[in-house]
């Protein structure tokens, strides 16, 4: 019998819980719950002689791996996995897997609930612009991404895409326009969907240069990372460029210097509320746990993210 450890300082709703439970007893293996715990020496030892753990936000690292000595798997609950050491958990002969897809359409829905509220005015009350006729650009075409493009064609928007890894013959088939660099999409583009990981090549990517390209009265909305905007040169950017507007999913370093400086033109989430749905809770958290059982059970690595 396996021992599952879900490890979420912020919980899974309870009817996840309850599904991921459903999962993982009725493979024959044990489900061990650590919620809430705060602190990481809470973490340390709930690891001790786990086989597998789903985690959501949490932080694996190589402290954590250390003490995990049965370890062999984690899922992280969700499509990004910058919060996993992914080279210590390599060195530990673990398997680091994330779920994608699962929160997709959340995001997707949340993006454009911060477009339609940026191109109103936050509802203050003034007459704004509708985001029907307006040219979209989706930065990164992933599982989000397609999701935006579908939602984008029931507003009637003209709909580009950038991926350095996906065919533009992929994207043309989805009816979106590919364009050949990030550069072309920004300089194209009334509103751009920002959906690419943080990495060391995407890390303050997103740069005065770069948003300076887009035309007046651009919109960037940033449901992706934190770390891929370049903080100092956006803002600079932003006091130059009046016409310019800003919403994000991810809380700047920066808000409070934002928020003052920005007020009508720049929104942030007080946390990161993509997948924030009841829907994408529960379908991430009961996939994390069936692709664990897949791993111990058949040696399934389809989602494994390391090397």
């Amino acid at each position: 019998m396996a021992k599952i450890l879900v490890a979420t300082d912020k919980p899974f709703a309870a009817v996840a819980v309850k599904g991921i439970r459903e999962v993982v007893e009725g493979a024959g293996d044990e489900l061990i719950l650590l919620e809430k715990y705060g602190e990481k020496a809470k973490l340390l030892e709930a690891v001790k002689d786990v086989d597998a753990i789903i985690i959501r936000s949490d932080i694996i690292d190589a402290e954590v791996l250390d003490a995990a000595k049965q370890l062999k798997i984690v899922v992280r609950a969700g499509a990004g996995y910058d919060n996993v050491d992914l080279a210590a958990a390599t060195a530990h002969n673990v398997c680091v897997m994330n779920t994608p897809g699962q929160n997709s359409n959340a995001v997707a829905e949340l993006a454009f609930g911060m477009m339609v509220m940026a191109v109103r005015n936050f509802y203050n009350g003034t007459s704004g612009t509708e985001l029907k006729g307006k040219k979209l650009g989706i930065h990164a075409y992933g599982n989000v991404g397609r999701n935006v493009a579908r939602i984008a064609k029931g507003f009637g928007m003209e709909i580009y895409a950038f991926d350095a890894f996906c065919p533009a013959s992929a994207i043309e088939a989805d009816g979106v326009k590919p364009v050949a660099s990030q550069e072309e999409l920004y300089a194209t583009c009334d509103v751009v969907s920002l959906h690419i990981p943080a990495t060391a090549e995407t890390k303050n990517s997103i740069n005065y240069a770069l948003v300076g390209k887009m035309p007046k009265g651009g919109l960037l909305v940033n449901t992706a990372r934190k770390e891929v905007i370049n903080e100092a040169e956006l803002i600079k950017l932003m006091e130059e460029r009046t016409d310019l507007k800003y919403m994000t999913d991810i809380m700047p370093a920066a808000n409070e210097e934002f928020a003052a400086k920005f007020a009508g033109r720049y929104f942030s989430t007080p946390k990161k509320m993509g997948a924030q749905t009841a829907e994408a809770n529960i379908n991430a958290g009961i996939a994390a746990a069936k692709q664990i059982e897949g791993f111990l059970k058949e040696g399934c690595e389809k989602f494994r993210v390391n090397k």
